[in-house]
């Protein structure tokens, strides 16, 4: 299993002045709702809001997304 590394995703966002949700859902057009719910680890963003989020911010995946044992994602 995968998860997002919020801590990582916010320091790349924040190089480009994006500290909250709503500038990330912003700037990446990833619903508002979404993004508040992958930065408080509610939510995992799917493969298509995953890749938005790389594109706008220019970095590869492997940066924010690490793997975690299935037994720890639970």
């Amino acid at each position: 299993m995968f998860r997002l590394n919020i801590p990582k995703l916010l320091e790349i966002a924040a190089r480009r002045g994006d500290t909250t949700g709503y500038a990330i859902s912003r700037r990446t057009g990833i619903p508002e709702s979404s993004a508040y719910r992958y930065l408080s680890g509610e939510a995992q963003p799917d493969l298509n809001s995953a890749m938005r989020l790389a594109e706008t911010y220019d970095f590869d995946l492997r940066q924010v997304i690490k793997r975690v044992p299935v037994e720890a994602a639970a």
